[in-house]
């Protein structure tokens, strides 16, 4: 993934993340001048066609007001993941947005998919990944199991050097809070967990030594074994290499 990344905690297509955006769109490396987006409501697939209408009108309309070329791409099951013309808009646009909902579905629906497929060769190219919530999650290398009672994790597509992604981080209920303390305990040596707060946006790139930024209305949250690091809007952090 030769373009940014963007970790968002929450806030995806709403005016709190209007900043966010806008340097997203800046940097997505678009050639025509009126970058091309493409809004993702693959995790709600599940809630029914009033939620991902919500999500696909929401996306669109925040891009559209803030100068984007947008389609919303109803892409919410294996069957849409795998058609050849949503498999063209993913890989043609200059910035691809998950927003939120069910990782483990998101990460199922993806996996293996032509959509996922062309977001990678869209990505080499220099577009931007945004992902927010369950978008975050699915770029580690596990998924905490917060709507699986009784199991701890399930695999990610590991593209990221970070155990974990934990959106929402700071509006955790406390019933996951037992939860989170198990999996601190549990990393290893060059292992980290990242906690990114609502309307927080982490943003960077797998290039060799380069620097992550914060962005947004609060933190980022950043564990290892001897401890906790908190960063805030515009600062930088690095991630393991």
């Amino acid at each position: 993934m030769n373009g940014l990344i963007a970790l968002l905690g929450s806030g995806e297509y709403l005016p709190v993340m209007d900043d966010v955006d806008r340097y997203l769109l800046a940097n997505s490396g678009s050639k025509n001048g009126k970058p091309r987006v493409v809004c993702l409501p693959t995790a709600a697939g599940q809630e029914g066609d009033a939620s991902i209408g919500r999500w696909s009108k929401m996306g669109f309309d925040h891009f559209q007001r803030l100068g984007a070329d947008v389609q919303a791409v109803p892409v919410i099951d294996s069957e849409s993941a795998n058609d050849p013309q949503w498999e063209s808009a993913v890989e043609n646009a200059d910035l691809i947005y998950f927003s939120g909902g069910n990782p483990g579905y998101l990460y199922q629906t993806m996996k293996g998919s032509r959509v996922w497929v062309a977001a990678q060769k869209a990505w080499t190219r220099g577009a931007v990944y945004a992902g927010c919530s369950a978008g975050a999650m699915i770029l580690s290398q596990q998924m905490p199991g917060f709507r699986m009672p009784g199991q701890q994790s399930q695999n990610a597509f590991g593209i990221l050097p970070i155990k974990f992604t934990i959106p929402h981080f700071d509006a955790i209920p406390g019933m996951w809070k037992p939860l989170i303390f198990t999996l601190r305990r549990a990393l290893k040596a060059g292992e980290i967990i990242l906690g990114v707060d609502e309307n927080t946006a982490l943003i960077g790139t797998l290039r060799v030594g380069g620097e992550w930024k914060v962005m947004g209305a609060s933190k980022v949250h950043l564990f290892t074994r001897a401890g906790e690091q908190v960063y805030k809007d515009g600062e930088t952090l690095s991630l393991p290499e």
